[in-house]
This record gives structure tokens, sequence and C-alpha cells, in this order.
């Protein structure tokens, strides 16, 4: 592989032949679905007043996100497929880092606020209104994005100033650990640090998330039936989005840490575009058709039906 003024990609992941177009057209309609799926939920969420509660919001954040993250992966993706050299500047690449880790950081702390909001309105709803107030959403939506945005800028910073002893990427976008791994030092302080904050940080939220989970299956099952009814309409949308993005990224850490050259290019490929694919396919799915609001919003707007 040619050194080209920054970072290759391995030919194996790009060289698809004479089905590159159909390829192409492929994930051209998916990010066409995904763009207009949550466009279309962010602009009904945001000019029916009726959906201006904290849930929705969130909702309007984890979209905001879903949108972030597919086009700092699917633009370039294309380009690469069409393309005869595939290479990537070094800067381009510490910004396509940015943006991905940024994506599955900011995906993360969502869902742990949107567990911690459905957990306040099952388990304390004569205080949510008191506890879940506008100024507390939009000060959760905020450090929902800028504390990721500051570990991610720090984790690059470590990163970008070290030496790199090759210059072959084997996935199919740029990826931290697999890139530090290039380095001429080994382990560096960047894969540290990332090692700590996944164990200080993400592990905190995993175990906020599984906290609020326990304490509304415990109301679920002491409930009345109508709590009960109530808490699975809910949170059963959201609970499906937190195990689908689960999945996505044990697969994308699994790809990064272990070496899985022995699995087909196709199964490699799948598996490391899970995260970002599915993620924004499923959530406009999911709350668009399991929440009666965005229901009746839609049918509204488009139909003037109630």
């Amino acid at each position: 592989m040619a050194y080209l003024g920054g970072l290759a990609y391995s030919h194996a992941y790009f060289d698809i032949g004479p089905f590159k177009y159909g390829v192409f057209l492929v994930i051209m309609c998916v990010y066409m679905f995904i763009i207009g799926s949550n466009v279309l939920l962010i602009v009904v969420i945001c000019v029916n007043r009726s959906l201006h509660e904290p849930m929705f919001l969130f909702l309007c954040s984890l979209f905001v996100n879903e949108l972030f993250g597919s086009s700092s992966l699917f633009p370039f993706l294309l380009v690469q497929i069409l393309s005869d050299v595939h290479s990537v500047s070094a800067p381009f690449c510490f910004l396509q880092i940015f943006c991905l880790y940024m994506y599955v950081n900011v995906e993360f702390y969502n869902l742990a606020v949107m567990s911690y909001d459905r957990y306040l309105a099952v388990c304390h709803p004569l205080h949510y209104n008191t506890r879940m107030s506008f100024s507390m959403v939009v000060k959760l939506v905020v450090l929902s994005w800028c504390l990721p945005f500051v570990a991610i800028v720090v984790m690059i910073s470590l990163n970008v100033s070290s030496t790199l002893c090759g210059n072959v990427i084997d996935r199919v976008f740029c990826n931290n650990y697999y890139v530090a791994s290039l380095s001429c030092s080994g382990a560096t302080a960047s894969n540290v640090y990332g090692l700590v904050y996944t164990f200080s940080v993400l592990l905190s939220l995993a175990a906020l998330i599984l906290y609020t989970y326990m304490k509304i299956l415990k109301v679920c099952f002491s409930g009345s039936k109508q709590t009960r009814q109530k808490a699975i309409s809910t949170c059963t949308p959201h609970l499906a989005s937190l195990i689908n993005f689960s999945f996505g990224s044990f697969f994308a850490v699994l790809q990064s840490r272990f070496d899985m050259s022995r699995v087909p290019n196709v199964i490699r490929i799948i598996l490391s575009l899970y995260f970002v694919t599915c993620q924004p396919l499923l959530n406009p799915l999911l709350y668009g058709l399991k929440l009666n609001k965005i229901q009746i919003t839609c049918r509204t707007l488009f139909f003037g039906q109630k």
C-alpha cells in the first residue's frame, strides 16, 4: 500500500469490483432514509407545542445526534467506494475520529438521560414536573453534548502528536485505537486515557441506566394495570434503542480490540458499520411508530387528520 500524504485504507474493504455501483446505491438509499426520517421527526417535535415535553426534547437531541453520526461517515464512505485511490489525510482522519467518537458518547449520554427521565415519570410521577423542569432539561441536553466534546478533544490531543510507524488502516473508517496502534511508541497515553474514561464515566452511565430500569421494572410488577401499561408503552422504544446501541458498540469494540482477520470481510464491514447505521435507522421507526403523540402529529401535519 503506497503512502499518499496521510493514511491509506486497506483495499480489501473497498475494492468490490463490478458491485461497487450497486453497493453505492444501497448505501446512498440508507443514508437518504436516515436523513429524511430523522429530519422529519425533528421538525414534528419542533413545530408542535404539545410535544415540547422533556421526553420529546430529549428525543430531538437524540435525532440530531443520529444525523451528526451518520453524516460523519456515509458521505466519505460513498466517495471511497467510487474512488480508485483509498486514502485520507491525517487531519481528516482525526476529524472523522472526533465525529464518530462524539456520536457514540453523545448517544450514550442521551440514552442515560432518557433513562433517568423515564425513571422519574414512572417511579415519581407526582414530583416529575418539578424535578424535570425546562431548565433541568436544557442543562441535561447541554451536558450530554459538552462533556463528550471535552472528553474526545482530550483523547485526540493525546494522540495527534504521535509519530506513526505505519500508514495502512485496516478498517472502513478511522479508529482512534487502531491509529494509536500504528504509533512507534506502542501503547500511548491516548489508549490509557480511553480505558480510564470508559471505566470511570461510561460504566457509571451504564450503572445509572441499569438502576433506573430495575426501579421501573419493580413499579411495573407491583403497580396497577394502568401504571404497568403506561410504563411499558413509554419505555419499550427506549429499551429497544438501548439494547440495539449496546450491541452495535460491542461489535465495534470487538473489532478494535481483537484480531478479526479470520472473519470474512463482508461480515467485518457489516459489524463495523452496525453502530452508526442500525441505530439511526431504528430510532425513527421505534419512536415514530410506538409513540401515539408523534403519530397523531404526523397525521395532522400531512393529512389534516387527528
